[in-house]
């Protein structure tokens, strides 16, 4: 049963990667919430009014159902094939004090043969996804086959415990560089891949890598938004964490909402502010509540208006 509404016109938006649920241990108890990077990164373009489409790997299975239906609720089309699992992936994060989360997954990640059906504005993808076989080949190809025909997006959202080498794992995130035009990173992804390299270091390479955009993210200290022309830094927006769950993904959700807005000033510094102020406003929003809970669009208006 598909709970999610079916694509009658072509979406602004498609996201390919993988959805699974999130199981929380806090000191509070155990609670499960839908989650994967990338099929948050799809709720949060819903909840900001952007037409978005999922391509994913689900089970038909009870945590399928909840995940489809959480898409739904926000207007994310699920698309066909992406209920192709024996059993829906999990995460268990084990919520310290603090509120940083750590990871431990049960995931396979694999696609049928796919083909979008018409180019998006924006094709977006991430995390797991591109780095777990036999998935991350197909979505390789689907980047492959976007190339001239709409912004490309990359968040690798590394998550170490299901890489191979440090170097297999920087060698396949090179090789999908070239293919994308925005590249978002946090800190801690930076610093894997590239130890050593400065943060603004890193940026010039994913730009000398190919990318129009290189952004990495600083929790706290803001985001620095790198092109070839500009490097900016943008502050956090402040707030008092519940946890930062989808912190990362609504950051880039929002990010995206601005590539589609920007009109034709292109990647202006005024414009990248811009998109950096919102992006911030909305993982500010996000980690002010517990789990991967992004703003609506009406919220984060009003956040920008404060």
């Amino acid at each position: 049963m598909n709970h999610s509404p079916l694509a009658s016109e072509p979406l602004d938006v498609v996201v390919v990667g993988e959805a699974l649920i999130d199981i929380v241990n806090s000191p509070a108890g155990q609670t499960e919430y839908p989650g994967g990077s990338p099929a948050n990164v799809a709720y949060g373009l819903g909840r900001l009014d952007v037409k978005a489409g999922l391509l994913t790997a689900v089970g038909r299975d009870s945590r399928g159902e909840s995940i489809s239906a959480h898409l739904a609720s926000a207007g994310v089309v699920v698309l066909p094939g992406s209920q192709s699992l024996a059993k829906t992936a999990t995460a268990t994060a084990e919520i310290a004090a603090d509120g940083s989360a750590e990871y431990t997954f049960d995931i396979e990640w694999k696609l049928g043969p796919a083909a979008l059906p018409y180019a998006p504005k924006v094709l977006h993808t991430g995390s797991i996804a591109t780095f777990l076989e036999p998935g991350a080949g197909v979505v390789r190809t689907l980047l492959e086959q976007a190339q001239g025909g709409c912004i490309v997006t990359y968040d690798p959202n590394i998550r170490t415990d299901l890489l191979g080498s440090h170097g297999e794992a920087l060698r396949i995130f090179e090789e999908l560089v070239p293919l994308t035009s925005v590249v978002k990173l946090s800190d801690d992804d930076a610093f894997w891949l590239y130890p050593g390299k400065s943060l603004e270091e890193t940026a010039n390479h994913i730009l000398g890598l190919g990318a129009g955009l290189a952004v990495v993210t600083r929790g706290a200290q803001g985001s620095l938004m790198a092109t070839p022309h500009t490097q900016l830094t943008v502050p956090a927006v402040t707030s008092v964490v519940a946890d930062t769950i989808g912190a990362g993904d609504s950051y880039m959700s929002a990010l995206i909402l601005g590539l589609l807005l920007r009109g034709s000033q292109g990647l202006a510094p005024t414009v990248l502010e811009r998109i950096g102020q919102t992006a911030s406003m909305a993982a500010s929003i996000t980690v002010g509540r517990p789990g991967a809970n992004p703003p609506t669009h009406r919220e984060l208006l009003a956040g920008m208006a404060r």
